[in-house]
């Protein structure tokens, strides 16, 4: 099929849909390092320009629109959320371009704090608005260690598909690995290890030839806040955020040996980017680039419930 993203970000959304067979024909985002980083590794397709200047028209016809909306408004990490934030607002650009083009289906991603967000009434708000421009709405709360991304990073994902169409998509998506308990239900694969993840990664003050693979000096605390908590390196890893900016940083978790924090490469490994995916920016910008993206793997196994 193809596809139209918005809000493309360094293109992990996009990436889980091209390896899952479709084609990228158009795609958007504000946000200059991630668009060059976009057009390196995936295409130059890329449109660098704020969405809401964007006329419809200017958008190519697509099967699918794709797109994770931002999300800082809604994180559960941003302890000053509230309904009010304008980035809560940038969805209505979704249903803006969805309304013109009106393409078969659509699938929207954002973080799972945007279900609580005003006990409930924000999200309530996002579905029916959704509903009312012609499309059924589906919505489920998937869990990236489950399709075999080496994190436990919970995210809400919408699918629509318009209302004049009789199909029935199977989302969302069936497990493939496990969490490890005992006898599994589906003899599957269990989560994956942030410390299998990474096993096979020289340290970044040892010979290599990785992009983005440098040693951070900052001491390590252990004090139980986020970025600053032990990892146990038989477990996925905790999501890796995006919290912080260009002023403070970002917060950035630790390695699984407990000796420094990731690498920015370590953590696009977690988020099941490619090894030859380079990234464009400063470290901070590369890191936030790797947090704020769907992992590859997450969106290639949604990818799937869609015909080619």
């Amino acid at each position: 099929m193809k596809i139209v993203s918005l809000f493309s970000g360094a293109g992990g959304f996009d990436l889980g849909f091209i390896q899952a067979g479709h084609q990228m024909i158009w795609a958007n985002d504000i946000w200059h390092d991630a668009v060059e980083t976009y057009r390196k590794n995936i295409d130059s397709l890329m449109v660098c320009k704020d969405i809401r200047t964007i006329n419809p028209i200017d958008i190519p016809t697509s099967d699918i629109v794709i797109g994770g909306f931002p999300c800082q408004g809604f994180s559960v990490a941003n302890t000053k959320r509230n309904t009010r934030d304008a980035r809560n607002f940038l969805y209505q650009e979704f249903i803006r371009i969805l309304q013109a083009k009106q393409p078969p289906f659509f699938l929207a991603e954002n973080v799972k704090g945007i279900l609580s967000l005003d006990n409930g009434k924000v999200f309530h708000k996002i579905l029916t608005d959704f509903s009312k421009i012609g499309y059924q709405v589906k919505h489920a709360l998937l869990n990236a260690a489950n399709y075999g991304v080496p994190q436990t990073r919970e995210r809400v994902f919408i699918l629509g598909i318009r209302k004049d169409i009789a199909c029935d998509l199977k989302f969302p998506p069936i497990p493939t690995h496990e969490k490890p308990k005992g006898a599994t239900l589906f003899n599957q694969p269990k989560w994956v290890s942030v410390g299998e993840a990474l096993k096979n990664i020289p340290e970044p003050t040892q010979p290599h030839n990785l992009a983005n693979h440098e040693a951070s000096q900052y001491k390590l605390r252990f004090n139980g806040y986020l970025g600053h908590r032990r990892i146990d390196p038989h477990k996925p890893c905790p999501t890796i955020t995006s919290r912080g900016d260009d002023k403070g940083g970002v917060v950035v978790h630790h390695h699984p040996n407990n000796h420094r924090r990731l690498s920015a490469r370590e953590a696009a490994i977690i988020q099941t980017f490619p090894l030859d995916f380079i990234f464009v920016g400063t470290k901070t910008s590369v890191y936030r680039q790797v947090a704020n993206a769907v992992p590859p793997l997450l969106a290639k196994a949604i990818a799937k419930i869609f015909p080619l």
